[in-house]
């Protein structure tokens, strides 16, 4: 393989901001942030919108995700209630 062309694997703490849920994994994502874990160390820190904790499919829970008013622009294009 050729040196210096491969993205870095390292771990990685992913955060739900809808349900401040977090979990470690690896990965070659790019954060701006860090997060200090549970083990002491400190880990790069990418925050999602929708993971396994708040997922419709996971929890059986139907919820709308609304990051910019899309849903309320729908709504009101559409005449729904």
């Amino acid at each position: 393989m050729k040196k210096g062309i491969h993205p870095q694997y390292r771990e990685v703490v992913f955060q739900d901001i809808s349900t401040d849920f977090t979990f470690l994994t690896r990965s070659t994502i790019h954060a701006k942030e860090t997060i200090q874990w549970t083990d002491g160390k400190e880990y790069p820190l990418v925050k999602v919108e929708v993971s396994s904790q708040s997922h419709p499919f996971y929890t059986g829970k139907q919820k709308i995700v609304d990051t910019a008013g899309r849903v309320d622009r729908f709504r009101r294009k559409y005449g729904l209630s």
